[in-house]
Formats: C-alpha cells, sequence, structure tokens
C-alpha cells in the first residue's frame, strides 16, 4: 500500500511542478435516431436540461466521473459511460485507452499503441462499435495483418467525442453483431453548446526509444444562430507519432531427432545422454526491430437543424487520413538447418535454451549460400507504405409528434488503403552462438558487421507487392416509438438495413538484379536499446542494417531495374471480396414505475454472406505467370450463405432503495467471424521455417450466444459508488483458429526455388524440388460450444473537499472451449484477472491522476499473418497525467504513459515454457497547451 501512496504523491508533486488539464465543459448528448437511453422524449428533455444547467458550473474530473455515474445509474440496462472530461484527465493517448477505465475492458499491446479491446474476456473481433449510431468503415493498415471486426480505436481522435457508452447488456432496438459489449460513441452537437465555442490544444509527444518528439494539435469550433434552429460545428485535428518496437521472435521450435543424421556433434551429445531426441530447440532466433512513422490528419462537421420542436436533425461529414509507414527488419539466425557444432543442456521441460553454429562469412558471392560450409543467416527489410483514406456521410433525424416519435437515419462509410511492401533480403554465411535469454552472437562480429559480407544470395534482388483494401458501410435505419400511460410506457419498433463490402487483391512484382547491402545502402549499426533493456544484447542488439525505409524503396523501384509480375499464387491466394448484408426489424417495451423499470423485446435478423475468391486446382497453373486456364468450377468462384436468427432481450433495474439498484438482464446475441476468415483465400509466409500460412473458411457459422447478468448498484452520494455484475455467456458456436500441417505449391518457388532458402526448405524436408510444400496453416473452423463467466466489482469515490479521489475495479473471467488450441481451451483475449487502479487529485488549477492496470495471461494471435495463436503472458501498465490550469481560457497538461516500459511476451501454449517473442516499445510523453473561450 505504501508503493501505491508514494505513486499518488509523486502524481501530485508532478501536477504542482509541472503542468495542467483544461477544465473543459462537458458537451454530453443523446443521438436522436440512436438514444441508448431508452427514455421517453419528456425524460430525455429533462436530463439534457439538467445536464445543460450543470455544465455551466461545474467542470474537471469530478464533473465528468459524476456525469459517467449518473449514465450509468439512469440507464435500463448494464451500461458503462465515459465523458469527454474523462478521455482528457486521465491519461489517455486515444480513446481505447480510456476505455480501460471501465470494469471488464482489457486491451491488447502488441504493437504498443492500443488497437484491439475486449469487453468481459470477449475477443475485440466480437464487440463493435459506433459512432453517432453508425458504423465507420476500416481498411486493414499493416501489410500481412489479419482484419478483424472490432474496432481500431488508435485510428479515431479522441477530441471529436463527447462522450460514449458500452452497452454490456443488449436491447433489441440496438443493432446486432456483439458478444462482449456495444460502444457507442456520441460527438458533440452545435445546437447544445455555446455559439462561437473555440477549443484546442497543440504539443508534442516524445518516446524515449526513438528519442524523436512530433507534434500535434487539434481544434474545435461551434456556432448557432441566435434562435437555436441551426447550428455547425467543425473538429480537425493533427496527429504525429513515432513508433519503435524492439524484442526477439523465435520461429518455431525444432526436435533434435530432426537434426541428428546431418550434425555430428548433435548424435554425439545425445549418444552421451547429455540431451535427448526428444528435447527441442528454437528453429530461428530473429532480432526484431518494428519503426513506423504516423501522421493522422481528420475533419469532422456537425450541421444541425431544429427549426421547431417537432423536428431535429444532423448531417454529419467526416474525413479522414492516416499515413503508418513502417520498415520491420528481421536479422534471423536459422539454427535447425546450420552446421551446429553444440546444444544444449535442455531444461526440466525439455527446451533447449543455447548453442553453437558453425558457418564461413559470405564474400558477396552470389552463390555463398549453396556453400554446406556457411551457415544460414538472413536478414529481411519489409518497408510497407499504408495511407488509410475514410470518408462518411450521415444523415440522422428525428419528428416529434404528440406523444410519439418517427426517427431515421441513412449514411455510407467508405475505406481504403493500397498497402505496398517494399522487400530486400540479404545472407551472411557466418557462425554464431545463441542462447534464448542473451539472443544470439556472431563468431566473428568484425566481419559480421561489415555489410561487404552481405548479400542477396538468390541473385534475385528484392521485391515489391501492391495490396489494394477497400471497405464499404452503407446502412438505412427507421425507428418509432409511442409513450403509453400504465406499466408499459413506451412502444418502439424499427426496421434497419446494413450492407459491409470487403475486398483485397494483392499483385507481387520481383526479378531485379543482384543486389548487395551496399547497393541498397549501409545505414550503420543498429543500437536497439529496448532489446537490451529485455537482457538482450551482443549481435541481437547491434548489427547491420540499411538506411531505411526510403533506401528499400528506392532501390526496389530502381529504373535500371525490370519489375516483372511473376506471382500468380500469390495473387490467387490473396484476392477475395465479401459482402455481408444484414435485414433486422425489432419490437421492444419499455415499462417502469418509480422503483421497477426496463425493457423487453426482440429482434429479427436476416444475413446474407457473398464469398468470392480464388479456387486454384494443385498442378494446372503455372508458378511464374499468369496464363492459367481453371476447368470448369474452379478460378474465381463464390458462395453465399444465409441465416436467420430471433434475438430477444430482457432489462430490468429495481430501485429497492432510494441509493440501491438492482439489474438483471436476459439475451441471446449475434456475432459473425472477421471478413477475411469468411473468404476462400490463402495467404502463406513461403521463406521462414517453418513454413505458414492462413487461410478462410466460407462455410463459417455465426456466432450465437445466451446471455445473463446481472449488477447491484450502492450510490452512496452524488459523486461515488460501489458497484457488483456478474456475466455468464453460453456460446452455441465458438469459430477457432487452428493450426493444421497441408501441402501447398509455395507461390515464391519461381524466386527461391533454385537459390539457398529453397535448398534450405529442401534440405529440411518442407519442400519438393517442385515446390510443393508442407505449410502449418491456421484455419478458422466452426468450435463449438464455448462458455465465459465472470464478476466484476468497481469503486469510485471522491473524499470530500480534500480534492483526492479514486476510480478502481476488479474483475474476474473465466473461459473454456471445447475445442482445445495450443495446449489449452482458453479462449482468445480473455485475461482470468484484470484490474485498475487509479487514484486522483483536482483542487484549485491543480490536477493529477495515476492509472495502474493489470491483466494476468491471455491467448491471443501469432506473431506473423498466418502464425498459430500464442498465450500472451502477463501485462502491466501504469500511466500517469498531470496538470495546471494557468487561466480561465488556457491550462496546460502532461501525460507520461507506459512508464513501466513493459514487456510483451508471448509463448506457446499456457505454461510459458516455449517462447515465440517479446517486445518493449518505450515509454512516452506528452506536453500539450489547451484552449477555450
Amino acid at each position: 500500500m505504501s508503493h501505491q501512496k508514494s505513486l499518488l504523491a509523486a502524481s501530485i508533486f508532478v501536477g504542482l511542478c509541472l503542468s495542467g488539464a483544461l477544465h473543459a465543459q462537458d458537451a454530453a448528448q443523446t443521438t436522436p435516431s440512436n438514444n441508448p437511453s431508452g427514455q421517453s422524449t419528456e425524460q430525455q428533455a429533462e436530463k439534457a436540461n439538467a445536464k445543460k444547467l450543470a455544465t455551466v458550473t461545474v467542470v474537471g474530473i469530478r464533473a465528468s466521473l459524476q456525469a459517467s455515474m449518473d449514465t450509468k445509474r439512469n440507464a435500463d440496462a448494464i451500461v458503462d459511460a465515459i465523458t469527454a472530461e474523462d478521455i482528457g484527465k486521465f491519461p489517455a493517448t486515444n480513446v481505447a485507452e480510456a476505455l480501460a477505465q471501465v470494469p471488464g475492458v482489457t486491451l491488447d499491446h502488441l504493437f504498443g499503441a492500443t488497437q484491439r479491446v475486449s469487453i468481459d474476456g470477449i475477443d475485440p473481433s466480437l464487440n463493435l462499435a459506433f459512432l453517432d449510431g453508425h458504423p465507420v468503415a476500416q481498411a486493414m493498415w499493416l501489410y500481412g495483418d489479419s482484419p478483424n471486426r472490432g474496432f481500431n480505436y488508435s485510428l479515431l481522435p479522441p477530441e471529436i467525442l463527447g462522450r460514449l457508452e458500452i452497452f454490456k447488456s443488449p436491447e433489441a432496438r440496438l443493432p446486432e453483431g456483439s458478444l462482449g459489449g456495444t460502444v457507442f460513441m456520441h460527438t458533440v452537437q452545435p445546437l447544445d453548446i455555446a455559439s462561437n465555442t473555440v477549443s484546442g490544444s497543440f504539443g508534442v509527444n516524445y518516446n524515449d526509444m526513438t528519442q524523436n518528439h512530433r507534434p500535434n494539435g487539434s481544434v474545435f469550433y461551434s456556432w448557432h444562430n441566435a434562435d437555436k434552429t441551426f447550428g455547425v460545428d467543425v473538429s480537425a485535428q493533427h496527429y504525429e507519432e513515432i513508433t519503435s518496437r524492439q524484442g526477439q521472435e523465435i520461429f518455431g521450435y525444432t526436435p533434435v531427432s530432426q537434426v541428428m543424421g546431418s550434425n555430428p556433434a548433435v548424435a554425439a551429445e545425445v549418444a552421451s545422454g547429455a540431451i535427448k531426441p526428444t528435447d527441442q530447440f528454437p528453429s530461428e532466433l530473429n532480432s526484431a526491430y518494428f519503426q513506423q512513422t504516423e501522421k493522422r490528419n481528420s475533419v469532422l462537421v456537425n450541421l444541425q437543424y431544429k427549426p421547431n420542436e417537432h423536428f431535429d436533425s444532423t448531417l454529419s461529414l467526416m474525413y479522414m487520413t492516416d499515413s503508418l509507414n513502417n520498415i520491420n527488419t528481421s536479422l534471423y539466425p536459422i539454427t535447425s538447418t546450420s552446421p551446429i557444432t553444440s546444444l544444449g543442456p535442455a531444461n526440466s521441460a525439455g527446451i533447449i535454451n543455447s548453442g553453437t553454429v558453425a558457418g564461413t562469412p559470405c564474400y558477396q558471392s552470389f552463390t555463398c549460400g549453396s556453400n554446406a560450409s556457411a551457415a544460414q543467416v538472413f536478414e529481411d527489410n519489409d518497408a510497407r507504405g499504408s495511407l488509410i483514406r475514410t470518408k462518411g456521410i450521415d444523415w440522422r433525424g428525428t419528428f416529434y409528434g404528440d406523444g410519439w416519435r418517427l426517427g431515421g437515419q441513412v449514411g455510407v462509410s467508405t475505406s481504403s488503403n493500397t498497402i505496398s511492401q517494399a522487400f530486400e533480403e540479404f545472407f551472411y554465411g557466418g557462425g554464431f552462438n545463441w542462447n534464448t535469454q542473451k539472443g544470439f552472437n556472431f563468431t566473428d562480429p568484425a566481419t559480421a558487421n561489415n555489410p561487404a559480407y552481405w548479400a542477396d544470395t538468390e541473385g534475385g534482388g528484392g521485391s515489391i507487392g501492391y495490396k489494394p483494401y477497400k471497405t464499404k458501410d452503407s446502412y438505412g435505419q427507421l425507428d418509432f416509438s409511442k409513450d403509453l400511460d400504465g406499466f408499459v410506457n413506451e412502444l418502439l419498433v424499427g426496421v434497419r438495413y446494413a450492407s459491409h463490402w470487403e475486398s483485397q487483391s494483392l499483385v507481387d512484382y520481383s526479378g531485379l538484379g543482384e543486389q548487395t547491402l551496399d547497393d541498397v545502402g549501409f545505414g550503420g549499426l543498429s543500437n536497439l536499446k529496448g532489446a537490451k533493456s529485455i537482457g538482450l544484447g551482443g549481435s541481437t542488439i547491434q548489427h547491420v542494417q540499411t538506411c531505411g525505409y526510403d533506401c528499400v524503396f528506392s532501390a526496389v523501384l530502381n529504373p535500371d531495374n525490370p519489375l516483372i509480375a511473376n506471382n500468380p499464387y500469390e495473387t490467387y491466394g490473396n484476392t477475395f471480396n465479401v459482402q455481408q448484408q444484414n435485414s433486422a426489424a425489432y419490437f421492444q417495451a419499455n415499462f417502469g414505475t418509480d422503483d421497477v423499470h426496463g425493457n423487453l423485446g426482440v429482434r429479427y435478423v436476416h444475413t446474407k454472406l457473398d464469398s468470392y475468391g480464388y479456387d486454384v486446382p494443385a498442378g494446372i497453373c503455372p508458378t511464374s505467370t499468369y496464363g492459367c486456364v481453371f476447368p470448369a468450377g474452379y478460378g474465381y468462384v463464390g458462395t453465399i450463405h444465409t441465416s436467420n436468427n430471433w434475438l430477444p432481450a430482457f432489462n430490468i433495474a429495481w430501485n429497492v432503495a432510494p441509493d440501491v439498484i438492482l439489474r438483471g438482464a436476459a439475451s441471446e446475441t449475434l456475432a459473425y467471424a472477421p471478413y477475411n476468415e469468411l473468404a476462400p483465400f490463402f495467404e502463406s509466409n513461403d521463406t521462414t521455417v517453418p513454413l505458414t500460412a492462413t487461410e478462410g473458411n466460407p462455410n463459417l457459422k455465426p456466432y450465437r450466444s445466451v446471455n445473463v447478468d446481472f449488477s447491484a448498484e450502492y450510490y452512496f452520494n452524488s459523486e461515488s459508488v460501489v458497484a457488483f455484475s456478474g456475466f455468464y455467456k453460453n456460446v452455441l458456436n465458438y469459430v477457432v483458429n487452428v493450426a493444421t500441417l497441408q501441402n501447398q505449391q509455395n507461390s515464391s518457388w519461381s524466386s527461391i526455388g533454385t537459390g539457398t532458402i529453397g535448398q534450405m526448405l529442401i534440405n529440411a524436408g518442407l519442400c519438393t524440388p517442385s515446390g510443393d510444400c508442407q505449410y502449418q496453416v491456421s484455419s478458422p473452423i466452426n468450435g463449438g460450444r464455448a462458455k465465459v463467466k465472470g464478476a466484476a466489482i468497481s469503486y469510485q469515490q471522491a473524499f470530500g473537499d480534500s480534492g483526492f479521489g479514486i476510480r478502481a475495479n476488479y474483475t474476474y473471467s473465466d473461459s473454456r472451449t471445447a475445442h482445445e488450441i495450443q495446449g489449452g481451451n482458453w479462449l482468445p483475449y480473455n485475461s482470468k484477472n484484470s484490474y485498475t487502479f487509479a487514484p486522483y487529485f483536482e483542487k484549485g488549477p491543480y490536477s493529477a491522476s495515476i492509472s495502474y492496470n493489470y491483466r494476468s495471461k491471455y491467448l491471443a494471435g501469432g506473431y506473423v499473418a498466418g502464425a498459430a495463436p500464442a498465450y500472451t503472458s502477463m501485462y502491466r501498465e501504469l500511466d500517469g497525467s498531470a496538470g495546471y490550469q494557468i487561466t480561465k481560457n488556457f491550462g496546460l497538461t502532461l501525460n507520461l504513459l507506459n512508464m513501466l516500459n513493459s514487456v510483451y511476451k508471448q509463448y506457446i501454449g499456457p505454461t510459458n515454457t516455449q517462447l515465440l517473442n517479446e517486445y518493449v516499445s518505450g515509454r512516452e510523453y506528452m506536453l500539450e497547451a489547451h484552449f477555450k473561450f
């Protein structure tokens, strides 16, 4: 406990001495066509007026927490809320990190900045988010990544939001598609705040691993006429960030029995009893270095028209670009196919964590890799261009009659990204020693650090691939409600149509001339301080590298080198389009008295899914040209699947005492697999050992879950609450990804088959001379039943007039699936234990807060596309925020994020015996000035 007190004291001291936060007013408002409260028009008006009065005099952390608490208290369903103040006053760079304050919400930090958000232990892909009641199209951002339906919160600027709500129990009127929870984000509406309001911020962010600072800024302006019948607001943001992720990756494990025959030293160790044939050792150790420069620009415009009390409408326009250019450098000595001179010893789990390999350095000879005395060491450089463009137009309006309402919403959202990847690979044949705890070290560092000894052994130079990715959401909704007298006080009916279309294709060009590291551009020796901080050393942190992103692209696109599209299997396997059309209708009855309120309803959903992709028969098509003539029934083919589902929902809240509320909910929910998993595609990694791939499955059925939720809430003063909740989900069909061995044509065989990599794969028994190779393929299947059960407790209190307060929560979630995944039956992204401890201080012009988040081990995605799921070790994050309000209109804030520089680790299986990867991404500091007039 003394440690926690010292953290709080430190945060307060930083706030007193450094900088502060702007006391922005609460600008929460409810979207007319998607009213999350479920209350009548009169009730909404009363609450809106109360909020407007409150925002005149009440500002700051305590006011924002109170507003969030009021939303939770007044809801019919089990709901948590966050206001714009929460996002700004607690340490966060994006909306997802603010969501971490909510019980049951956990984050995944694979790339540092948070993208994946789990709710009540459910996979992020199975939770949906809506902006002002509508979906936002999202194109994939990373070459080789697997897209998911979960919202990528790191791409949405938090400045455009007024508040958000998380519905953990559904209502019939809400869109289908979530198992864990549905997030509704609301923008600020111009008629709800003072005319000519101007606010914004400008500042810098700094990462201690990159040692670079980047600017960010935002501005918001709102105006309405004197009659408050027409208003417009505009928010714009520019944000830049440099991300560095450094660490180690291990590409699978090899049994000793597989290398005994070709390595006499290993056979001698087995004969002596020093190691066993069943012991395993890492197949490859990779020094992983990911660098990215993000530049995000966004503009959102709301035009609101309310000519009288009977009609209200808003037209919203959105445009956003997000440049995410990055380069991933992987230097990996291959331990399993190099000349091994020693292995061992093995630990109690039969894992060998050290060894030595002999080898002959490469002297700029493009055939040196075929020398049997050479070790197998490669450096891959993947420079990826990524620019996402997202556009949207949305109209929503409501006509208010005498005790009835008719609302509608219609719009379209598109997102596109022509992702490109320029690739250069170099080879070195010198020997090395390795240790999973310390990394690897070249036997002759002076030679290994000389760029003259690194060359392209394939004689084909680099390559470049272009992967256009496009998504489009179209939707229309009509809602009608009628007020009634009596216990049932409102009836709601409505219909909704939503279409999502998603497509991907790929063209790969190769055939460049022979190149060395000097040809591409030597960038000196690396200095991976982040990898050093987790105990790695030697050549893992200091080795040759190119001069970066621009050098790799320039070398590949050199006009003196011909580019030939000669990889048709890459095109066939990575081309697909999927369209999902949902037609839904609902009926809901809201009921209530002074003590009891809630709703009962049912939603009907008809789903049509069209999936198209290539079906290429084995042995029919050449591997180097596009002149394939497909037999009947093959080629670009499609499948159509339909389903019909009835989704009942019941919510009840009972005010057993003035400050005590008991809630209960029962429902059936529906969700769908990611779009790429529903397409017939095959994406492979053709040069790593083992060979990996991922494929889709158009025959996947929707997830269906029967749910029971309850909560008990005690509001012991206007700003304080303690709440206990429980949840149980019986998933009738849970889709899981499993790894199977499949023989497939190596799509890169025309360029690698006659070189070092091809010979290495043949020698390892993974490929035939014709390129028929064995892949570990990650495939989604209908996994059968799964169960998730858990409970959460949350506590929020302001301690009188002291300025101190606290926000804390703990969640227990236990999950089981009928299908075993990597030695366990865990559900993806479910941590058994997670908690948040967030004390704060706010008094006068000073404010400060600390947020400590913890989640236990969980199953997540693998380290590369197509890799089997991996078990992620427990993760801790400590963030801080401090501030000073200089004047009424001007203030400063300082955010300190990831102060522990936490290590993201993954293992094969739940026992933590076979390390897969470990990364750090550095501490981040953000200093911002805020203004409001």
